[in-house]
């Protein structure tokens, strides 16, 4: 009984320590750029996202109506 108690706790241990969710924490600058024409137009303040934020951002498909077209970009 006391050896499964102790592996139980090591095991625990081991899945807090070594999560998933290090891909979560990750943090880029962003901004909103459009362009109109295929020429450059105008831009957002760059702001600091992570996590959550961060990924829905970069999953979101550029926005087009007629010839501009606003996208997001990160470094």
């Amino acid at each position: 009984m006391k050896t499964k108690m102790i592996f139980a706790g090591v095991l625990l241990f081991v899945a807090a320590a070594f999560n998933s969710c290090e891909v979560l924490n990750d943090c880029k600058t962003c901004r909103e750029v459009t362009y109109v024409n295929g020429q450059w137009d105008h831009e957002t303040s760059p702001a600091e996202y992570c996590g959550a934020s961060l990924l829905a951002i970069e999953a979101m498909d550029d926005l087009v109506e007629g010839n501009s077209r606003t996208t997001w970009e990160c470094n």
